[in-house]
């Protein structure tokens, strides 16, 4: 297990330190991902057709496009596109976007996507006796949804939000493409050095099998705490 101690004799304390940035970016993307949902899942309850439309596109392409291929889009096109505008005004230098910034937002627009769907599908399972009862006991629409209507589709979407989290996890491995050291980085990084990739590999996979296993033990005490009443 030497390469794996800590300090300058293994590897440990930068697997770590990798894991924790996996953690970051994921945990950032699925926050970017629930507040773009929360307005595409209004967007495709609405009865207004342009809005429908607009969050059924937003829905179709980014579970349609590859992941790595968004990745690339907002890392390098985003570069251009920044530098492109950075030209008119007279700057003609290089310009990087942050490689955290651009992993989070980039799984972030993608499991929004996802997120959208089970968002609209949670509001969409409960009982319309609900909304009506609401309705009829006066209640302003912004309060009945805070206070009937949320926290009953939160409850509803809780298991398919854990599979959303765990697809989000996973796609934190590719965005070892833009230099960020994450899991999947450090490893190469680690395989590279000692040129023992078979270990490095495995233990990346018993890393994310570990979270993965965290994060259903979470979810699962959430929903049992969501469900007493059920």
């Amino acid at each position: 297990m030497g390469l794996l101690a800590f300090g300058n004799t293994g590897w440990g304390d930068e697997l770590f330190f990798a894991t924790l940035m996996t953690i970051a970016v994921a945990a950032a993307a699925i926050f970017i991902g629930f507040f773009l949902a929360a307005i595409f899942a209004s967007f495709k309850l609405s009865k207004n057709k342009i809005l429908n439309l607009i969050g059924s596109f937003y829905t179709t392409v980014f579970r349609g496009v590859p992941e790595l291929l968004v990745i690339y889009l907002f890392f390098f096109g985003g570069s251009g596109a920044i530098m492109y505008v950075a030209r008119i005004f007279g700057y003609d230098g290089y310009i990087e976007i942050n490689a955290f910034l651009t992993g989070a937002f980039s799984i972030g627009i993608i499991s929004g996507a996802y997120s959208t769907e089970v968002f609209r599908g949670a509001v969409q399972s409960i009982n319309k006796g609900q909304f009506e009862a609401s309705e009829v006991l006066g209640f302003r629409k912004k309060i009945y949804y805070y206070k009937v209507i949320i926290p009953q589709m939160l409850r509803l979407a809780l298991p398919n939000i854990s599979n959303v989290w765990q697809i989000t996890l996973k796609d934190t491995s590719l965005i070892s493409v833009t230099g960020l050291v994450e899991i999947m980085r450090m490893s190469y990084i680690a395989a590279g050095s000692t040129r023992d990739p078979l270990f490095f590999y495995s233990f990346a996979a018993v890393l994310y099998l570990f979270l993965t296993f965290l994060s259903m033990k979470l979810f699962n005490k959430l929903e049992q705490h969501y469900n007493k009443g059920y």
